[in-house]
């Protein structure tokens, strides 16, 4: 049976949209936005409006967030992973999380419940989404000693200069491929990293193939993300993640891995697709 019109169309304009920007693979996109002379602040009007319409199915676990919840579990894997890859710095007690775009607090409920956490504080630029946040965590009062909820962006925090001030872990999930500058606003962040800690964030690589399951599949003909989610212009390669640390003194240690939706089943691990599609990536900061 042949597709109604208004989706043939739909997908001509995408297939269009990804033959005119296709040579830019062979560009770095990542230093290429590095250069480029952007406004003081990482919000972008346009994310915030997308994501505040999305703000009462937040925690709906067969909402707009679906895939949000079911990919959770994974991020607290990798992050015991990159912990463990340090044999000489065990996992202690009284961790501080700092999770920049938070949304609905999916993420940060979930730290501020782990034992080995001593307090998360939870940043987005979305009041309405904020709000969706601080309601459900009060309905757990276990949570309100750990977990702090603040309207702002990264540029709104005051900078901090000692370590016992910043944090062991940086969370960045679902965030960088909604920057319009990123290596800027990476910039930004790794002051708030003390020594030993990381940076941890998922993305997007940005391929042929994200933009047929992320773009074309999952917003067009799934349904099961809301269209307007992503851009694929924005995504970003994990080398190009890797270079951008390795060239400032002071990181090390970057880990990488590739996950993969399967419907029914939910996220799974698979080796070497994030040159393809979904990864995690974390970093360990020196000094």
């Amino acid at each position: 049976m042949a597709a109604p019109a208004p989706l043939r169309a739909t997908s001509l304009r995408n297939l269009n949209l990804l033959l005119r920007t296709a040579p830019r693979f062979v560009q770095n996109q990542f230093r290429r936005q590095q250069s480029t002379t952007s406004a003081s602040s990482s919000v972008n009007p346009e994310e915030v409006s997308h994501f505040n319409a999305l703000a009462s199915t937040w925690w709906d676990p067969h909402g707009s967030s679906r895939l949000l919840h079911l990919m959770n579990p994974l991020r607290h894997d990798f992050i015991r992973t990159c912990h463990a890859s340090q044999p000489d710095a065990p996992l202690r007690s009284g961790l501080k999380y700092l999770d920049i775009g938070c949304g609905g607090g999916i993420f940060a409920e979930s730290a501020a419940r782990l034992g080995s956490t001593g307090s998360v504080t939870a940043i987005d630029p979305s009041s309405e989404v904020l709000a969706v946040a601080k309601g459900h965590a009060r309905r757990d009062p276990g949570l309100k000693d750990k977990l702090t909820y603040l309207n702002t962006s990264i540029e709104g925090l005051p900078l901090l200069t000692s370590a016992e001030e910043q944090y062991d872990l940086l969370s960045l999930f679902e965030v960088i491929e909604h920057i319009t500058h990123p290596a800027e606003f990476l910039d930004k962040c790794t002051p708030f990293v003390k020594p030993g800690g990381w940076i941890v964030m998922s993305t997007i690589a940005r391929t042929w193939m994200s933009w047929f399951t992320t773009k074309l599949v999952a917003e067009d003909l799934a349904r099961i993300v809301p269209r307007g989610t992503h851009d694929w212009e924005k995504y970003i390669n994990e080398e190009e993640l890797r270079a951008h640390f390795l060239r400032e003194r002071g990181w090390n240690s970057p880990r990488v891995m590739g996950v993969v939706y399967v419907p029914g089943l939910g996220w799974k691990e698979v080796s070497s697709s994030e040159r393809v599609g979904n990864y995690f990536f974390g970093i360990r900061k020196d000094f």
